[in-house]
């Protein structure tokens, strides 16, 4: 060992939030802290701690050896200067490879790729100056790779004692969907105390493991495995100052406490998914770690969780499910935590649950009051763990059913005598209090139309239009599918409790219409303009029929803003159908067709339906072969309509236009303002409208006004409140409509 006691200066970073655990680890370690920074510590140490830190740090993310801090370092000549007076000839062999890693900026250097550039000048100019051999560039596999961090003028320049992240421990080959970094695991598994506990011999539970990192990260604690044993080279090995007899006494200790500590661990850790890619992913990055044996990796979905009979009685479930960064991933995640944390209550009375999650709302779907939260981040994502006691049941409801603890059972004794199909839902749902106040106004929207739908036959209709203003949302059914819109709300209304209000509405809807979380989808409408509303939501593909009147129409509910029906014009499509027999019918912005396929199942002759999207006369195309209509006698054309109904020459009998309230597609000449232009196109459509015809206007401008010169020029009838069935009375201003024909 080489006799060498002075002290290095290290620069260790980590995750943001980890810096205070970090201290508490490397100080454990034996550095002595100089200074506590956002994701980083500065400490001092000497050659073994130095090393042992590389070797045991669960939670860092870089070890940097710091070799000189500089000021005045703004412009390239000056990085230069001060790099190359730094003593990397006593570091660098020859005829190593160089890498450099540069951050930071001035108003000089904007570029870090062109910091790296100057920090490598200085490196290769000092060796040149020592007589040594000029050390070339390797960004992807150097032997040494160099940090250097400029801010505000000052440069910190260091090497990397590991020349890679500390997280990557080498046994995650198979990474699973989004899963943890490994030091973000680590520290989350610090905050919730696992090391003590293992100690005690508790057991723990992750019932979402994924690929496993959180259970193969406890169990290298449980274990006393230094998490970095596996890594076949680090950094200061290829150093001019390398002590190797150190460095092979730490690595043999090392492997002497793992060995002893999988002898001695009596914690049980037990993980499961849904997923078998995920379990078998699970066991092969265990079996990498060097740990098949210690984790017992089974199929499982959270609706099943139950305590393995081989843990302990007390222990910890630690888990980190999904927490929506899609928006339609919100109606089946807010069942998952509903279920979770009903299964926990269940199975897992007296034992601690650690739930890291990016939306803490969900949290509140478990039905468990958080004791603690720590705040993380997950890459971009701002995260917490929620830390929460599982009460211990009581020795006699152990063998009482689920529903034992469930306040109030109403919600489910209501929905057998509602309207519609009767609920099979699980009467132990536990739903908030905002949660059975919506169930209640949904099964009394049920009960209101239930003889109308039952009359009419209608099998996609709208259940809930913001009727109470706390909850903004308009609901509409599709047969067994449920569509959900939210309203964007005002800047005035606070986001984290309209959120809460959200997943009340969300836990509430597969109780009260007994369908699964999966057949609930979900949205967010806004304002729309020009091509938004025909830009993918998704790519799902994901669409199915649905049957209006004689017509069979095809709808998506994920892909798209819009579902392909508007459930609104529902009576305008069946007066439609009832005028067109024998008839030429034009239809104008005809979106998906389906005023078209009434039109011709109804007895049009022919038809012609002009739209801008080529996405919707393509759905309007499937439309027209589902229904069997002859594309020689029922025309799509794609076109402005403006500029079609310039142009055209024939006449219509039956027109129906209905334009969207705003447009800027840049298909169109110029933009399309309904208000504005209406009585343009109203004029334009009427000159095409033959002796005797009908033209029927329609338009969702909610404070439409009729320019007046339409009545003094043609025959004008409002007909706007025949155009409502029972599902849409609540708001009577959603859409306009009216009837125009020529004078006699």
């Amino acid at each position: 060992m080489k006799d060498d006691n002075s002290l290095l200066s290290l620069y260790i970073t980590c995750p943001w939030s980890v810096e205070a655990l970090l201290a508490d680890e490397v100080t454990e370690l034996g550095a002595q802290i100089q200074k506590i920074t956002v994701a980083g510590v500065h400490v001092t140490a000497d050659r073994a701690t130095a090393y042992r830190i590389c070797l045991w740090s669960r939670l860092a993310n870089r070890v940097v050896m710091t070799l000189g801090r500089i000021a005045g370092c703004d412009e390239p000549p000056a990085i230069v200067e001060a790099v190359r007076g730094l003593d990397w000839a006593g570091l660098l062999h020859d005829d190593q490879t160089l890498a450099v890693d540069f951050h930071g900026h001035s108003a000089a250097i904007r570029h870090t790729r062109f910091g790296a550039q100057v920090v490598k000048d200085g490196v290769v100019e000092a060796m040149q100056l020592a007589g040594r051999k000029r050390p070339s560039v390797a960004p992807k596999d150097a032997d040494v790779r160099v940090y250097a961090h400029l801010h505000r003028g000052q440069l910190l320049v260091g090497i990397d004692l590991v020349g890679a992240s500390l997280h990557q421990r080498g046994y995650r080959r198979d990474a699973g969907h989004a899963p943890l970094k490994e030091n973000l695991a680590a520290a989350l598994l610090v905050r919730a105390d696992w090391p003590e506990r293992a100690k005690r011999g508790e057991s723990l539970v992750d019932p979402m493991c994924g690929a496993g990192t959180l259970l193969i990260e406890a169990a290298m604690m449980a274990t006393d495995t230094a998490p970095q044993l596996a890594r076949e080279q680090f950094g200061f090995e290829r150093l001019g100052d390398f002590d190797a007899e150190c460095w092979r006494e730490l690595a043999q200790e090392a492997r002497a406490r793992a060995s002893l500590g999988r002898r001695r661990i009596t914690a049980r850790l037990f993980g499961f998914d849904q997923s078998p890619q995920a379990i078998a992913a699970a066991r092969s990055n265990a079996m990498r770690a060097g740990i098949p044996a210690l984790i017992d990796f089974e199929g499982g979905s959270v609706q099943a969780l139950a305590r393995p009979p081989e843990a302990a009685d007390v222990g910890l479930v630690v888990t980190n499910p999904p927490y929506g960064e899609r928006l339609g991933e919100l109606p089946e995640l807010v069942a998952l935590y509903g279920k979770l944390g009903e299964r926990l209550k269940r199975e897992f009375g007296g034992w601690t649950l650690a739930l890291f999650t990016g939306n803490p709302d969900l949290g509140h779907r478990l039905g468990l009051r958080a004791h603690r939260q720590y705040a993380f981040k997950n890459g971009p994502l701002d995260c917490k763990l929620l830390l929460a006691d599982v009460a211990a049941r009581a020795a006699t409801a152990q063998t009482e059913p689920a529903t034992a603890d469930v306040a109030e059972p109403s919600i489910a004794e209501n929905q057998t005598a509602s309207a519609g199909t009767a609920s099979t839902a699980d009467p132990g749902e536990a739903l908030s209090e905002g949660a059975r106040m919506f169930a209640n106004r949904l099964q009394k929207n049920r009960k209101r139309l239930a003889k109308w739908l039952k009359r009419s036959g209608e099998s996609c209709y709208r259940l809930y239009d913001a009727d109470m203003p706390e909850y903004a949302l308009a609901i509409d059914v599709y047969g067994h599918q449920i569509h959900v819109q939210e309203y964007a709300a005002p800047k005035s209304v606070d986001a984290s409790r309209a959120q809460r209000r959200l997943l009340d509405a969300l836990s509430a809807i597969p109780v009260v219409l007994d369908v699964r979380p999966e057949q609930i989808h979900y949205k967010q409408r806004e304002r729309q303009s020009g091509k938004a509303q025909y830009e993918k939501q998704g790519d799902s593909h994901q669409r199915f029929v649905v049957k209006e009147g004689a017509a069979s129409l095809w709808v998506n509910l994920v892909d798209y803003l819009d579902t392909g029906l508007f459930l609104d014009h529902r009576p305008v499509r069946r007066m439609l159908g009832e005028k067109a027999s024998g008839k030429r019918f034009l239809n104008l912005f005809c979106y998906t067709g389906t005023a078209t396929v009434h039109a011709a199942l109804g007895g049009a002759t022919e038809s012609v339906s002009v739209d801008l999207s080529n996405t919707y006369l393509e759905w309007a195309r499937d439309n027209f072969t589902l229904n069997q209509l002859a594309p020689s006698r029922h025309r799509v054309v794609r076109d402005d309509c403006f500029r079609w109904l310039e142009t055209a020459s024939a006449t219509f009998d039956l027109i129906f236009l209905d334009p969207p309230t705003f447009s800027n597609s840049k298909k169109m000449d110029g933009t399309l303002d309904v208000q504005r232009d209406h009585a343009r196109l109203i004029e334009l459509a009427m000159a095409r409208l033959a002796p005797g015809g009908e033209l029927i206007f329609s338009n969702n401008q909610q404070r439409f006004r009729l320019d007046p010169a339409l009545e003094a020029a043609f025959e004008v009838e409002e007909i706007t409140r025949q155009t409502f069935d029972p599902d849409f009375t609540r708001r009577t201003n959603l859409h306009h409509c009216f009837r125009l024909t020529h004078r006699v």
